[in-house]
């Protein structure tokens, strides 16, 4: 009898993709043999988002190609999007069971009890009740493994689905933690990104804190680099930026959300700082570590933002000159404040105000690699492989190719920085 086949789709963040490795190994474990996302399978497993209508809509999507394409198979949906909304995924052809973000680490054991096609299963929870850790990280995927470290917000912005799709802030032990980090540093992964709801907000139910968590890691043989994935700017302290500029192993890259730059408009959002406040935050920074890579999330077309307070923005981006903008439309979420704040944006007058920050991207990404251009720096290479050449990252993200070389996999290397090309990529020669 041949093994059962399985695949898996991921949708959404970084730390969707560390739980749904986890998903895999456990497959793996039971004898089934993970295919590709394209591949015919058995069982398709979907761990879904739900941050924008886009992202619901793109789960819907994928439900219907891979019941079209695998009429047969069964589809297992988890996630942010089968937390809110698990009626409406259920009634779509071809879903066979839905479970809530609680239920994730019993999807293994509820898709091997299937006996085949049939009326789809749902296994639901309100948020309250979401109250268990799913531990997880990446595994042999990729050269850089995700460690899930937090779950949960208790931020309550009032644009977003996050805590009612993830409930209250909540960790796994440091201890446990440490353990974990070990488990992908004896599996020769060599890079880990530290990942969560609400990352920095580590520790609400053991009392430890998000310093205690890095200082631990820190420790790990075999762990050469570590990222932060994301981190709220008022919990971006001075004791953390520090200890990472400190910390060989710790890179100077910083993915901080801003969302605006207009403090009306962060007023109306509910977030917990002031364009002041946040410009200070990256100038901590960047005191010690300057040219760390900064990213910043941005939302534009919020419900109230005027033409003034999108310039406000531009203005604050343009002074801040982050390496990297992660631009969003504002999309509007059931069941969030935001719904009933008066003055919606026309959304050709959004998709225009997104085009003008992506411009603005495009020029100061451009910016920041072409400073390295000339210079050498340390680069860890991946698998992948284009037009015969081999990629990785600088500690501080910028990007680099060089002529393939099987044997510089997973390897870091010193790398003479040349020149730009047109996707900002720095071309690089192999010193060592």
């Amino acid at each position: 009898m041949q093994p059962r086949r399985v695949s898996f789709h991921t949708l959404g963040c970084k730390l969707n993709f560390s739980e749904t490795s986890t998903l895999a190994r456990e497959f793996e474990r039971g004898g089934f043999v993970r295919v590709s996302p394209t591949a015919e399978a058995d069982i398709c497993v979907i761990n879904s988002c739900s941050v924008t209508e886009h992202a619901d809509k793109k789960c819907r999507n994928l439900i219907r190609r891979l019941h079209r394409r695998n009429p047969q198979a069964i589809i297992a949906v988890t996630g942010c999007y089968a937390q809110l909304k698990p009626e409406e995924i259920a009634a779509i052809d071809g879903v066979d069971i839905v479970l809530s973000n609680n239920d994730k680490d019993a999807l293994y054991k509820r898709v091997v009890e299937l006996s085949g096609k049939g009326r789809a299963q749902v296994y639901s929870c309100d948020t309250d009740s979401l109250t268990s850790f799913f531990a997880a990280f990446s595994s042999g995927d990729r050269t850089r493994a995700f460690l899930k470290v937090q779950d949960g917000c208790d931020y309550c912005c009032s644009y977003c689905t996050i805590h009612y799709a993830r409930g209250a802030s909540r960790n796994m032990p440091v201890a446990d933690l440490v353990a974990e980090a070990r488990e992908i540093a004896a599996a020769g992964q060599k890079e880990i990104v530290i990942t969560g709801v609400n990352t920095g907000d580590f520790g609400r139910t053991t009392g430890e804190r998000f310093i205690d968590l890095l200082r631990a890691l820190n420790e790990v043989e075999g762990i050469e680099r570590y990222r932060i994935s994301s981190i709220e700017p008022n919990l971006l302290t001075d004791e953390i930026i520090a200890f990472c500029a400190a910390s060989p192993k710790f890179q100077h890259h910083f993915h901080v959300p801003l969302q605006s730059g207009s403090d009306r408009i962060l007023g109306l959002m509910r977030r917990r700082y002031t364009s002041a406040r946040f410009a200070e935050r990256i100038a901590a920074v960047r005191r010690l570590m300057p040219d760390a890579f900064i990213g910043i999330d941005v939302i534009v077309g919020f419900p109230g933002e005027t033409e003034e307070d999108f310039r406000r923005t531009c203005d604050f981006l343009e002074e801040l000159a982050p390496a990297f903008l992660h631009i969003f439309p504002f999309s509007e979420r059931p069941g969030t404040p935001a719904v009933d704040l008066p003055g919606k944006v026309q959304p050709s007058v959004a998709t225009h105000r997104v085009e003008v920050l992506e411009a603005l991207c495009d020029r100061l990404h451009g910016d920041f690699c072409r400073r390295a251009c000339g210079t050498e720096d340390t680069v860890l290479f991946e698998s992948t492989m284009r037009g015969g050449m081999m990629f990785g990252y600088t500690g501080n993200y910028r990007r680099v190719k060089a002529p393939y070389d099987r044997s510089r996999i997973n390897t870091i290397c010193r790398v003479a920085l040349g020149e730009m090309d047109s996707s900002h990529d720095l071309i690089g020669e192999i010193r060592d």
